[in-house]
């Protein structure tokens, strides 16, 4: 599993941080150059049909080696890194056969990854672990996914006597802003069902996710030299500030966990004349999801009844939905899924997505595609760091579901 590693450590030092203010697919030209790279590495293992269109998207296929009537199964995983913490000028480092105690990312800086605040490392003791320098994500979500389904094809082109049907590869730019699936061609990939490589620890399975908006709120004030404002001035971000102390003070991210979603405040940026939010709204349960959308507009409307008709402004918009209600009639994806984990010796850990993935809009778009891990953990920051180990697992589960398909 060599090959694994060091493609792994090759794809993170290829800038393809997302972009969701360039209006652009992809959204940043490092994604593109990436998937360049991928289409000439496909080509070289062997793939057939491989191809990489105007926006990015690059399919291939691995040939059935089977006779009969054998559904087409696809792996999907992303390109782009997330914008939320810098994906430039990755230094990733291998940790090999980890003690258990805290790793010093860099020590220049004093950046290091503490037990005692991330505890989940010490189940990876023994094992090998890739880390970041402490200056940048590392880029594991999902470039991991992006190995792991290479080396699964290179082997099984290598390893002939594995069977398995016909095998649609699938890699796609700005899943980390949204907009993964927006040209991603479901007739073109010819698939009945598919797996997105993109969960964290080992043994996760996930068919259901967030339903997921998208709000911003535009508060409009009014600005009077302060000695004289009184009655007059209408400061924007004080109104800015009222409105986030009306939404539920517990529903927040870091209040929640589970089946329990919340509103997320991710941007505040303002003066007295103007200001603007920007929120994620997110709930498993599609009742409770619509409630926390009408939510949002009644405290606009109180706010407008307070201040003045269009002080604020909301705009929403639905980003995805919960991808369960597309997954339940097909479950025997899930089943294959599950049977492969279990079939090389991994505890599967059935479980909803607190996000999203590209699995959810494909699986709306009539491509069933459950999630499955990585091996990564926590994505989108200078912690992140994934075992060696776990992405040799999502290998050969890779493996395994091409098996269990090509038996059916």
């Amino acid at each position: 599993m060599q090959n694994l590693v060091d493609r792994f450590l090759k794809y993170v030092q290829i800038d393809t941080e997302a972009d969701a203010g360039t209006g652009l697919t992809p959204s940043t030209p490092g994604q593109m150059v990436f998937a360049q790279q991928l289409v000439e590495e496909l080509k070289t293992i062997g793939l057939e049909e491989v191809d990489l269109d105007e926006n990015g998207y690059v399919m291939a296929t691995l040939p059935s080696n089977v006779e009969g009537d054998v559904p087409v199964v696809g792996f999907v995983a992303h390109m782009d890194t997330s914008p939320d913490f810098s994906g430039k000028h990755v230094k990733p480092r291998i940790v090999s056969n980890y003690g258990g105690d805290d790793i010093v990312l860099n020590e220049a800086a004093n950046i290091i990854l503490k037990t005692k605040d991330f505890p989940e490392v010490k189940q990876y003791e023994g094992q090998d672990l890739i880390v970041t320098d402490g200056t940048t994500l590392l880029g594991a979500d999902d470039k991991a996914g992006v190995a792991e389904i290479v080396t699964a094809m290179e082997y099984m082109i290598s390893h002939p006597e594995i069977k398995h049907g016909k095998i649609r590869i699938g890699f796609t730019p700005d899943e980390e802003i949204g907009a993964g699936a927006d040209h991603f061609n479901i007739e073109k990939f010819g698939a009945e069902f598919a797996y997105t490589m993109d969960g964290s620890e080992l043994g996760e399975l996930e068919f259901e996710n967030f339903n997921a908006a998208l709000a911003k709120i535009s508060v409009l004030g009014r600005n009077v030299h302060p000695g004289y404002a009184k009655s007059k001035m209408r400061n924007s971000m004080r109104i800015a500030n009222q409105i986030v102390s009306m939404l539920p003070r517990h529903e927040t991210p870091e209040h929640t966990d589970g089946y329990e979603g919340f509103y997320h405040l991710m941007s505040f940026n303002g003066d007295v004349e103007k200001s603007e939010m920007l929120y994620i709204v997110r709930d498993f349960k599609r009742d409770r999801f619509e409630d926390r959308k009408v939510e949002m507009e009644h405290l606009i409307r109180k706010v407008n009844a307070e201040y003045g008709e269009g002080t604020a402004i909301l705009e929403i918009k639905d980003q995805y939905y919960n991808m369960r209600e597309k997954i339940e009639p097909v479950m025997y994806v899930v089943d294959y899924a599950e049977q492969a984990m279990k079939e090389v010796g991994i505890t599967p850990i059935i479980k909803p997505i607190r996000g999203g993935t590209d699995g959810a809009r494909l699986s709306f778009m009539g491509l069933p595609t459950p999630n499955i891990f990585a091996g990564g953990h926590n994505f989108h920051g200078r912690f992140e760091f994934v075992s060696v180990q776990s992405m040799e697992k999502a290998v050969a589960v890779i493996l395994k579901i091409s098996e269990l398909v090509a038996k059916k």
